[in-house]
């Protein structure tokens, strides 16, 4: 999960210039005013307002930085739903048919959804929920520069702090939940990566507890079989789908919500969820939910766009009720 002031024109020198000014202007009333336009400090100030003017034009025509997706031309593939997502899968969980499917081997950057594991490592660690733990410097974003209301020296607990790395995606809060385990980060990451390879995801590699590193990558097919365990854990499907927390920071309250809309739509009915973004992954989202009377897991990757995710999401429901209509209760 980032105003320039012109203090000249009351300094001292400048007083100074003005008093000789009006001296020589009785003298030379023409000179006064060639001399006087020299030193004008809102000529120095127009200066600067051009070259900020032309500095900010210089960016606004940079081009925008490339995904993984948009670089290996996923998003030139179609698909029958004109998703904005170049990667896209759903399936039924029970029966393990595939409903829906574009680029599913591709291997991309994840983002946060890098947290589901984080989440899924730390659960089965079995670590106390209660310890307390420090918000660090070593917590802080140097790779991406991202911000976050958890100040160095905030204290809270394990659970506080996987609560809001799953809900909100508080990339400090994910960090020192690595950084504090059994033998720090460097082990955590390799528990991150040994589960993934017992859970059978080839395609899947985690570098750190984030995701703010394009160095964590999987497949579509591959968070799928994260997403389908992670929902065993009823705490991992409390997290996730929580709609908001607060937080007691010495005197400051704080208040945080879920970073997925859909949690708060009563057309959804999600078991457990998750998204992400960075340049380099774009707009992300993984599901599992129920729809159609199905119980569906649903990825998309790579989502053009802020709320692009979402409504691919939305777009896929709309398809599943119509083509695959829930069987009559009897």
């Amino acid at each position: 999960m980032l105003a320039l002031g012109l203090s000249g024109i009351s300094n001292p020198s400048f007083a100074r210039v003005q008093s000789e000014s009006v001296t020589k202007q009785a003298a030379k009333p023409k000179a006064k005013v060639k001399s006087k336009s020299k030193v004008k400090p809102k000529s120095k100030a127009k200066s600067i307002s051009s070259r900020k003017k032309s500095s900010m034009r210089a960016k606004a025509i940079l081009p925008k930085r490339q995904s993984f997706g948009e670089k290996a031309g996923l998003h030139s593939e179609a698909d029958e739903l004109s998703l904005r997502s170049s990667v896209a899968y759903v399936i039924d969980q029970d029966t393990q048919e595939v409903l829906f499917s574009k680029n599913d081997k591709a291997v991309l950057p994840i983002a946060s959804i890098t947290k589901l594991m984080t989440g899924v490592v730390i659960l089965e660690s079995n670590l106390s929920m209660d310890e307390p733990i420090a918000i660090t410097q070593a917590d802080i974003d140097t790779e991406k520069g991202s911000t976050s209301r958890l100040r160095p020296g905030t204290t809270l607990t394990r659970g506080e702090l996987l609560h809001l790395a799953l809900m909100s995606s508080e990339n400090r809060a994910a960090h020192a939940l690595g950084r504090t385990y059994p033998s720090g980060l460097s082990n955590f990451v390799s528990q991150m990566n040994m589960k993934a390879q017992q859970l059978g995801m080839k395609d899947t590699n985690y570098a750190e507890p984030t995701g703010l590193s394009s160095k964590n990558q999987s497949s579509a097919k591959d968070l799928a079989t994260l997403v389908a365990y992670a929902a065993n854990d009823p705490t991992m499907r409390e997290l996730t789908t929580s709609v908001g927390m607060s937080v007691e920071v010495g005197r400051r309250t704080l208040n945080y919500k879920s970073t997925n809309r859909l949690v708060t739509n009563p057309q959804w009915d999600i078991d457990l969820q998750k998204t992400g973004y960075i340049a380099e992954a774009g707009q992300c989202l993984v599901m599992q939910a129920k729809i159609a009377g199905r119980k569906l897991v649903m990825v998309f990757l790579d989502s053009a766009g802020k709320f692009s995710r979402t409504a691919d999401a939305e777009r896929v429901r709309r398809w599943v009720e119509l083509r695959y209509p829930a069987a009559p209760q009897t």
